[in-house]
């Protein structure tokens, strides 16, 4: 397995080795001695996994928990392919308001980590294209962010080539400037503490609180 940092400080893709065959191919989507040697912890434990089905242009983003408590992910598609983008809203981090895109699909099927306060959004290029999310902390709504993904300012490089889809929510979702002015981003000095608490939460053989 190769993991490589995108351009948002913290956040990688994993590339598994494929075995293939007259019967299909097996892989390891993650191998915990790769990912601790890369990000200096073990994967945090699962406390929620999760799947999405989408057709062919729709667009799930952007999304981020308020920290605290904050969400850490690991996300990969099983089936189908995706344009899968990252953007860091942490303030502070030294490549904050900085995104980063990677192809995810059935064929190669990578996977990327996202830390603590690092925003996410995909576009299916492929009709019932399947995502899995990996989470540290249980989905709760009222701690869930949205950003536009429509925010010219960012120029997120949705394909142009597609209608994109959208929930009424993030139609709607402030812009990236308006998060930052009503104080709705993550400090990146939280976001490391909880990220510490992984390290720690290893350490001892518990979950992270």
């Amino acid at each position: 397995m190769e993991a490589t940092e995108l351009a948002v400080k913290g956040a990688f893709v994993f590339a598994p080795q494929i075995f293939a065959d007259p019967r299909g191919v097996f892989l390891s989507p993650h191998l915990g001695s790769v990912f601790t040697q890369t990000l200096g912890y073990p994967l945090f434990p699962a406390a929620q996994t999760s799947y999405s089905v989408s057709r062919r242009g729709v667009v799930r983003g952007l999304h981020y928990t308020a920290t605290p408590p904050g969400t850490a992910k690991l996300v990969s598609c099983p089936h189908g392919r995706v344009l899968d983008l990252v953007l860091d809203a942490r303030i502070g981090s030294p490549t904050f308001g900085r995104w980063d895109s990677v192809v995810l699909d059935s064929r190669d099927f990578k996977s990327v980590y996202l830390p603590v306060g690092v925003a996410h959004m995909f576009v299916a290029l492929e009709d019932d294209t399947v995502m899995s999310y990996v989470l540290s902390t249980e989905y709760v709504f009222e701690n869930e962010q949205a950003l536009s993904p429509l925010d010219a300012t960012l120029g997120l490089p949705i394909p142009t080539d597609v209608e994109p889809i959208l929930s009424d929510r993030d139609r709607t979702a402030v812009t990236f400037a308006q998060a930052d002015k009503a104080g709705l981003l993550p400090r990146y000095e939280t976001c490391a503490e909880i990220e510490a608490g992984f390290r720690l939460a290893a350490g001892r053989g518990i979950r992270p609180s």
